[in-house]
C-alpha cells in the first residue's frame, strides 16, 4: 500500500488506519469486510468499526446478501467533495477566527445629531487625503447651514481636497455647477424629477459619511475599508451614468438649434415671395 496515498488522505482529514482500510476497500472492490481487513493489515473488528465511521462520512457504500455486508468505497472524487466543503466551512468561518485573534477590524460608526454634530462630520472631511465623493442636494444643505459655503466649502478648498460630485439641476445645483473651478471640484447635475434625494454622503479615505436634512439633522461616519471601496464604485458608476445622460440632454438642446434655422429660412423665403409680389404689382401698376 502506497504510503504517499495514505500521506494525502490523512492530510484530507482521515486517520491512518481509515486511510488504510478506505485504500484496501478501493482495490479490493466489492467485498466483504474479513477480505478488506486482510488486505489493509487490520483485524477485522477493527476494520468493520472503520467501515462503519467512512459509511457515515459518505465514502464508503455497504449492502447485505445472504446476511453478509458487502462494502464498496465510492469514487475518490467523493473525497475530493467532503474535503472542498470542509474549505468552504472553513471560509465561511474565518471572519469569526480571525475576530477571536484580533485580526479583523470592525466597521466604526459614530452617530451625530443637530446642526453642531453635522458641522463635526464635515470638518472630519477636511482631514481626508484622498478625494471626496459626493452626492449632494445643494439646496437642502444651505437650508439648514445658510453659512455651509463660507465655513465648509472655501475651507475645503484652500485645502486642496478635491471634490467629485452628483447634484441636481436645479438653481442652486447650477449655482453650485458654475463655480466649480473656484472652489476646487468637478460636479455633474442630473434631473431632479428622475433622481430624488436629499441626503447627502460624502466618501473619503476609508469612511462613508451620511447626513440627512429631512425631518431631523442626522448623520453617521461609518469607517471600514471595504465599505468605502464598495460605495466608491456605485459612485464611479453613476459619474458615468450623469455624463451619459448629461450628454444626452446636449444632443437635445443642438437638435433643438438646428431645427431653428429652418424654420426661419421658410419664413425667409415667404418674405421675399412676397416682396416679389409686391415688385409686380407695383410694375402692373405702371401701366
Amino acid at each position: 500500500m502506497e504510503k504517499e496515498l495514505i500521506q494525502i488522505l490523512t492530510s484530507l482529514g482521515l486517520t491512518d488506519k481509515e486511510s488504510k482500510v478506505y485504500l484496501a476497500s478501493t482495490e479490493a472492490g466489492t467485498s466483504p469486510v474479513s477480505q478488506i481487513a486482510q488486505k489493509a493489515g487490520i483485524n477485522r473488528v477493527t476494520t468493520y468499526d472503520i467501515l462503519e465511521k467512512l459509511k457515515q462520512r459518505g465514502v464508503i457504500s455497504h449492502f447485505t446478501k445472504k446476511q453478509i455486508k458487502y462494502f464498496t468505497a465510492t469514487k475518490p472524487e467523493t473525497l475530493l467533495e467532503e474535503f472542498e466543503k470542509r474549505t468552504n466551512s472553513l471560509r465561511i468561518a474565518l471572519p469569526k477566527l480571525k475576530k477571536l485573534t484580533g485580526d479583523v477590524s470592525h466597521p466604526r460608526v459614530r452617530y451625530f445629531e443637530g446642526i453642531e454634530g453635522i458641522k463635526a462630520i464635515y470638518a472630519d472631511t477636511l482631514t481626508s487625503k484622498t478625494e471626496i465623493l459626493n452626492y449632494s442636494n445643494s439646496l437642502e444643505i444651505r437650508n439648514a447651514w445658510p453659512n455651509y459655503d463660507i465655513e465648509y466649502v472655501e475651507k475645503r478648498a484652500k485645502k486642496k481636497i478635491f471634490l467629485r460630485g452628483i447634484c441636481q439641476n436645479d438653481d442652486y445645483g447650477k449655482k453650485v455647477h458654475e463655480l466649480d473651478q473656484k472652489y476646487f471640484r468637478e460636479m455633474r447635475i442630473i434631473n431632479p424629477d428622475q433622481f430624488d434625494f436629499t441626503n447627502e454622503i460624502n466618501i473619503y479615505d476609508d469612511k462613508v459619511a451620511i447626513i440627512s436634512f429631512k425631518d431631523e439633522l442626522i448623520g453617521m461616519i461609518i469607517e471600514s475599508q471595504q465599505i468605502a471601496n464598495s460605495q466608491r464604485a456605485i459612485f464611479d458608476m453613476c459619474w458615468k451614468f450623469a455624463k451619459i445622460l448629461d450628454e444626452v440632454e446636449k444632443s437635445k438642446d443642438i437638435k433643438t438649434k438646428l431645427l431653428q434655422p429652418i424654420k426661419s429660412t421658410k419664413n425667409l423665403i415667404a418674405d421675399r415671395e412676397e416682396t416679389a409680389e409686391d415688385i409686380y404689382r407695383k410694375n402692373l401698376s405702371l401701366f
